[in-house]
């Protein structure tokens, strides 16, 4: 799986600098809109990253925004980048939205979960058994066909530059046997043997640590190796995500994360956990 900008990412930075040129040209969304013969929603879309834009689009709005020469064929150019397919694109019943997009072009990965293993981190055991228990009328082939597409996923973790991986898990993740006693066994383990990765880092929040701060739910928060990529942090819930990109909100999770991890045990205290954590199956 080949590393480098992802047409997600090329999106998302075209998106931004699309928004930055209107905004220097002293343009309002309406006015763009009036000058091109098109809506306004359509503008305003493209500029947030929610729909592609064609590179006759993007050279439209650069001619009224005043963009010559170099910098607009640059533009113009990424729009024909931000085109192309990821691999994950032949799992498009599985992976909706733009995350794994932006999670395969992510320098750092940094996430909290009270509840399951994170998917980077599942056996293909423990993936199947998460599966069939939150979607009990899903036939055995998509399972299947979601299993598949997670482990292909997992393949960023073993990259030749695999991004920084730091995970805090709430103890009670290790306690919930998921999939049945081999199973979790199994799982454990390959906790075990990924933390001792190098770029990988696991900690465990313990029952003593009380309340903490992600007890509202699960995060994580994705960092760019391009300071025109600014980072940004992505809220799952039950049916959806949720992408935060305001600075004070990727502030607050950040902040969040620290103490978390504050909070939690040691890496070399967590892998000890993990371990009798397994052992106590039978």
């Amino acid at each position: 799986m080949a590393r480098g900008p992802s047409p997600t990412v090329r999106r998302r930075r075209l998106a931004s600098e699309l928004r930055r040129l209107r905004e220097a040209a002293e343009l309002t969304i309406d006015e763009v809109g009036e000058k091109l013969e098109c809506s306004a929603s359509k503008i305003s879309r493209i500029e947030t990253g929610h729909v592609g834009v064609t590179p006759r689009d993007v050279r439209d709005m650069l001619e009224v925004y005043g963009i010559e020469n170099d910098e607009r064929e640059a533009l113009v150019q990424l729009a024909r980048e931000a085109r192309k397919k990821g691999w994950w694109h032949a799992y498009n019943e599985v992976f909706t939205g733009s995350f794994v997009g932006l999670e395969s072009d992510a320098a750092s990965l940094r996430t909290h979960q009270a509840l399951l293993i994170p998917g980077l981190l599942q056996t293909e055991g423990y993936t199947r058994a998460v599966h069939r228990a939150i979607r009990p009328d899903a036939t055995e082939a998509d399972v299947e066909r979601r299993v598949k597409a997670r482990v292909t996923r997992q393949k960023l973790l073993t990259d030749p530059t695999p991004p920084e991986y730091w995970a805090i898990l709430d103890e009670a993740v290790l306690h919930r046997t998921v999939g049945g006693v081999d199973i979790m066994r199994e799982q454990l383990h390959r906790l075990v043997e990924l933390a001792a990765l190098p770029h990988v880092t696991l900690q465990v929040l313990p029952f003593a640590s009380g309340a903490h701060a992600g007890m509202e739910g699960p995060f994580l928060i994705l960092g760019f190796p391009e300071q025109a990529d600014p980072d940004v942090v992505y809220v799952e819930n039950t049916t959806t995500g949720v992408y935060l990109e305001q600075p004070s909100d990727v502030h607050r999770y950040t902040l969040m994360f620290d103490h978390l991890r504050a909070a939690a045990l040691k890496p070399d205290d967590t892998a000890a956990m993990v371990t009798q954590a397994a052992d106590r199956l039978t």
